[in-house]
């Protein structure tokens, strides 16, 4: 991905060499008008000569090779040696006659740069994760407002839009019915009309289901506190005809079922709110409900099925 400053994207790119090669512009001209420079538009009419469409793609900037790129076993000892001192980078840099910097490094890529990562009594990398699929199943439902016929206030403006509101019933809300397998971070995402005991029931047995399609057996699932889940006797029933035991989050810790609230997150900022929409249908076509889920680990990334 092109960095937060560049003034080239792929389109821009294949603007400035159609600009050359079809309408005839000098590159020089070609360049003042996208900004930049003459040597970087002589670059990419070079890479399009050479490779094509394809030579104007991003490139990654990791070089090819590293000399100094530190040994297997160098990593290892560093991370034996956090396992078993539990010293920080500066100790460890002492000890071990390396930089504080390397050793920072090291630890953080190996995620046990924090204390709270690792069990102190065993020595072992705490991982909030269950160990195979299925174990766990995080559920949850996120309320998205609906938009209305045309875009809403952030393409009219807010004074436009709370006028359009006096003269029209409000347009209601999209429930996204959300499943996370806590080991695989396969996502199972349903629009729903509700989010209702009976709704949540339903949702839950697809959800089964389309695991079960993968070889999955579903043994718990992990919700809120709310009354859809907590009082349905549909969502009871649910649970018990499937053999799934059905596990709550304490009360006011929402981060015990972090991992749905955190691709709640993702979803409000890679695919509701990336992008002005001019209909409801349109955004529920671009968050992709109905299309084959993903896994969505390192990085995490929303699916949807």
């Amino acid at each position: 991905m092109a960095h937060a400053r560049a003034k080239l994207t792929v389109l821009g790119r294949q603007l400035l060499v159609d600009r050359v090669h079809i309408d005839g512009w000098k590159p020089a001209d070609a360049a003042t008008a996208m900004g930049v420079s003459r040597q970087t538009a002589y670059k990419w009419l070079r890479r399009f000569a050479d490779e094509g469409p394809t030579g104007l793609e991003d490139r990654s900037s990791a070089p090819r090779r590293c000399p100094h790129r530190l040994s297997s076993e160098v990593v290892d000892s560093i991370v034996a040696a956090r396992l078993e001192t539990l010293h920080g980078p500066h100790r460890l840099a002492y000890a071990l006659g390396r930089p504080r910097s390397t050793i920072y490094g090291v630890l953080r890529r190996a995620e046990i740069s924090r204390l709270s990562f690792i069990d102190r009594p065993t020595r072992t990398v705490v991982r909030y994760e269950r160990a195979r699929p299925g174990e766990l199943l995080h559920v949850d439902v996120k309320k998205l407002g609906r938009i209305r016929e045309g875009g809403g206030w952030k393409i009219h403006g807010r004074e436009a839009t709370e006028a359009s509101k006096k003269k029209s019933a409000l347009v209601g809300f999209d429930f996204l019915h959300v499943a996370i397998d806590d080991h695989s971070r396969v996502a199972f995402v349903r629009s729903l009309s509700d989010e209702k005991g009976p709704t949540c029931a339903q949702f839950v047995a697809d959800a089964a289901d389309f695991f079960a399609g993968y070889g999955v057996n579903i043994e718990r699932v992990m919700t809120d506190n709310a009354m859809n889940y907590r009082r349905s006797k549909d969502f009871r029933a649910t649970l018990e005809s499937l053999g799934i035991t059905h596990k709550r989050t304490r009360s006011y810790r929402p981060q015990t079922n972090g991992k749905a609230e955190r691709f709640n997150r993702t979803l409000l900022e890679e695919f509701a709110y990336k992008e002005l929409f001019l209909t409801n249908q349109a955004r529920s076509a671009a968050l992709g409900l109905g299309s084959t889920p993903t896994m969505t680990k390192d990085p995490i990334r929303p699916s949807v099925g």
